[in-house]
């Protein structure tokens, strides 16, 4: 492989990444060296692609499905994962739905959907990889944010609420795990460039920020930093939400 492996010898699990920001994750852990489980809900083909990107890079992976909504399924992934790669070092919870719907119009069903796959989801598949974190030593939980959760977004009050979830979940685990060598962070991507289902308008709040780069960013860009909170040199950081929004957003 054609990086640094400084994720050597590691296990990873990427929920959500079968496309866009996740597989961009999963592929570039994997170009660190990092063996990686592939997730997907319902999309088997995307993930396998997924695999057949890393496998033909030189790394290790594989694909499972799993609604990480489900606690059994959640579970089932995490235990999966240890059995195909003998443990767990590294979870990235990157799973969400961004359903936009106004608040009027929102229904519970939808509201418990997009919480339950992006905030229910997180707290599940942290809870069950945490006895295989412990004992890595130098586990790594990263959890993926979003700029709207910061600048609150009309329309995605169920999205919005999910994803400061997360900061919160953030926070509160890095003092709860920090005495097992776990760091636990969140990144923020904002205004990144993905493709989306061809009936999925591109989501209305991108309109109303303008980035200091002036562009949107690709999903690579935010993979990167999420790589680098996985490796050695981040051990120092935690608790932390870091941005990657081009200068969209500039708060803390």
């Amino acid at each position: 492989m054609s990086v640094e492996l400084a994720l050597a010898g590691r296990v990873a699990l990427v929920t959500g990444s079968a496309r866009n920001i996740g597989r961009a994750i999963a592929v570039a852990l994997a170009r660190s060296g990092a063996a990686v489980m592939v997730n997907a809900r319902t999309s088997r083909e995307e993930a396998e692609h997924v695999v057949a990107e890393i496998r033909a890079a030189g790394g290790r992976g594989v694909a499972r499905l799993a609604d990480v909504s489900q606690p059994a399924q959640a579970a089932a992934l995490v235990a999966a994962t240890v059995a195909e790669f003998g443990g767990l070092d590294i979870l990235v919870n990157n799973a969400s739905v961004r359903k936009e719907r106004a608040f009027a119009e929102l229904d519970y069903e939808q509201w418990r959907e997009i919480v339950g796959v992006t905030l229910d989801g997180a707290y599940l598949c942290c809870h069950a990889a945490l006895p295989h974190l412990v004992a890595s030593g130098r586990g790594v939980v990263v959890n993926i944010g979003g700029l709207s959760a910061h600048t609150g977004s009309a329309g995605r009050a169920h999205v919005v609420a999910a994803k400061a979830g997360l900061v919160g979940l953030t926070r509160a685990l890095a003092h709860d795990l920090a005495p097992h060598g776990i760091t636990v962070n969140c990144v923020a991507p904002g205004l990144i460039s993905t493709s989306r289902d061809s009936s999925a308008a591109s989501p209305a709040h991108h309109a109303k920020h303008k980035t200091l780069a002036g562009r949107q960013g690709g999903p690579e860009e935010v993979a990167s930093l999420v790589r680098f909170l996985c490796g050695p040199e981040a051990r120092y950081i935690t608790g932390q939400v870091i941005h990657a929004n081009g200068g969209a957003y500039l708060g803390g």
